[in-house]
């Protein structure tokens, strides 16, 4: 399995602590079945973590990896939050694209709402042939309630990611039912872990898979789990169509 989004790096933001809880986060991760991680550290007005510091921890950190023989790669990321200044800043290199390969990149919107400007982010990082993945929008209250903006937004050229533990119901029934619907509709092409430690807010990324293979069966899992390979490995995604969330009736009322 591939985990496209992680807080793996130590001191960097909210994740990992030392070098030490990144080292059993690796040991809990290959554990899972996981080979690879793309190490996805904060940046934003609380975490600044900029791309060349990036590169040298995730270095640094592969390195420790193999001296303490854990089978696992690190690559490159970040978790940026949408601003009006992100395309600069993945011009400049303070944003990383994942793998630092130029084609994709994670985007982390508000919790509760979606800025006016978000779409002519997607417009302008299409145009510079960067596919934008928004991370776990099954947690923005905005969305949640009205699933149509990220109906427009995958429309437009994005891409999504849910959370493992979202899934699972580690975040309650109504955003697991969410996930479950974002999965369906095809709003989502991602799952992966968000993990920050190994107590409570673990990797659960194998048990997700296997929830939504039994639930929607083995070629949604084998779908999900292939856009990760294809991510990594630098291809373009082919994703099916994406289809509105109906709100069921009620009384003959929608």
């Amino acid at each position: 399995m591939i985990d496209i989004h992680c807080h793996i790096l130590p001191g960097v933001d909210d994740g990992a602590t030392t070098l030490k809880d990144s080292i059993e986060m690796a040991k809990a991760a290959v554990e899972e079945g996981i080979t690879t991680i793309i190490a996805t550290p904060h940046h934003n007005h609380h975490f600044q973590n900029h791309g060349e510091n990036i590169k040298n921890q995730v270095a640094r950190l592969n390195e420790h990896l193999r001296n303490e023989k854990i089978d696992i790669e690190i690559l490159e990321g970040q978790e940026p939050r949408i601003t009006g200044d992100i395309i600069e800043d993945i011009d400049s290199g303070e944003i990383l694209t994942l793998c630092n390969s130029g084609q994709y990149v994670h985007i982390e919107l508000p919790s509760n709402q979606v800025p006016s400007y978000t779409h002519s982010i997607i417009f302008e990082l299409r145009l510079k042939g960067i596919t934008p993945i928004i991370v776990h929008p099954e947690r923005n209250s905005e969305i949640i309630e009205n699933s149509s903006l990220l109906y427009d937004l995958v429309t437009e050229g994005a891409l999504t990611q849910v959370t493992a533990g979202s899934v699972i119901g580690n975040f309650g029934k109504k955003i697991q039912k969410f996930s479950y619907q974002l999965i369906e509709h095809n709003l989502t092409h991602f799952i992966a872990s968000d993990a920050h430690n190994i107590s409570n807010r673990s990797f659960h990324l194998r048990r997700a898979y296997q929830d939504v293979e039994t639930k929607l069966g083995i070629k949604k899992r084998c779908q999900l789990e292939g856009y990760a390979k294809t991510l990594v490995n630098g291809d373009f995604i082919l994703n099916d169509s994406p289809e509105m969330i109906r709100k069921k009736k009620i009384l003959g009322i929608f």
